[in-house]
């Protein structure tokens, strides 16, 4: 039987009927997530030392647990990106969808655009959230129109590639110059989600539901996904449990920079990254079954 016949099996036996895919699913249902770390070799540091995959099974219940879709924007300054989100957003939708329907909260986080969606329930419900502090100080110094979490030296080593030129891996650069005006169309946004992309609100609105576990899918990791107020970061430094969807992601990095290797498998390596210093990693599987998303131009794409 495979994980996600596991998966379905279980939600059956909760109480859930075939072809309700928008109704809530049994509050007694739990969440099976494989899981996936990476932890340093015994006997060795971080100078010399090498780090094994780790694998685990865990339960989560849906209803204390959060789908954070961070800066799924509808365009963006690098065509090579644009391109990529596209491609991506409809398997994330659909995503999405299972995890609505399982009882997921479900945060959209387009960042600087949340004026767009100002009138509607799902950002008035975050709006709305009673103010709950923190255990830590949130956020404050801002970067790219809100609040960001920087690298932290004690905790993280520099990135595994060099994004100093912004990642565009076009072959004629584009201009930086951002573009994006609403989270792209292909990603619903339903009842009871809401849209944030504000620290403060993303706590409250966690506090207020009794979350304490975080998903975090959307682009791009070596930037907004590790650094914006409402993501991996923040949410580990709040005390959250964080996972991060790692086939539902993407990286800014030009192949051409360190350490030489395709966009891809760059994207890989940061994913390493977080997995080695952040939090464990699942895939879309544990949700949609199947095999897990890759994009049309990754090497590792058996379709090409």
């Amino acid at each position: 039987m495979t994980r996600h016949a596991i998966f379905i099996l279980t939600i059956s036996l909760a109480g859930l009927s075939a072809g309700c895919a928008n109704s809530p699913a049994d509050k007694t249902a739990m969440l099976e997530l494989h899981t996936r770390s990476m932890e340093r070799a015994p006997g060795t540091n971080e100078k010399n030392g090498s780090h094994r995959p780790v694998l685990k099974t865990i339960q989560w219940a849906p209803e204390k647990t959060a789908l954070v879709i961070c800066d799924m924007w509808d365009r963006h300054w690098c065509k090579g990106a644009e391109a990529r989100v596209a491609e991506m957003a409809p398997a994330m939708n659909q995503l999405a969808g299972r995890a609505r329907s399982l009882g997921i909260q479900i945060i959209h986080a387009p960042s600087t655009c949340v004026d767009f969606y100002k009138e509607t329930p799902q950002r008035k419900r975050a709006i709305a959230s009673a103010f709950s502090r923190a255990p830590v100080e949130l956020s404050r110094k801002e970067r790219w129109g809100t609040a960001w979490c920087w690298p932290q030296d004690e905790r993280e080593p520099a990135m595994p590639i060099d994004d100093s030129d912004m990642g565009c891996d076009c072959e004629k650069k584009c201009e930086i110059v951002p573009p994006w005006t609403r989270q792209i169309k292909t990603i619903d946004i339903r009842e009871p989600d809401a849209i944030t992309d504000n620290g403060q609100e993303t706590y409250n609105l966690l506090s207020e539901k009794g979350i304490d576990n975080v998903i975090l899918m959307g682009v791009h990791l070596n930037m907004c996904v590790l650094g914006r107020p409402f993501a991996i970061r923040q949410m580990v430094n709040v005390g959250k449990n964080v996972l991060l969807i790692r086939d539902m992601t993407d990286t800014m990095y030009n192949s051409q920079k360190k350490p030489f290797v395709n966009h891809f498998r760059g994207t890989d390596l940061v994913v390493e990254h977080v997995e080695k210093y952040w939090c464990p990693t699942i895939e879309s599987t544990d949700f949609m079954g199947g095999s897990p998303f890759r994009f049309r131009e990754d090497p590792l794409n058996g379709k090409n």
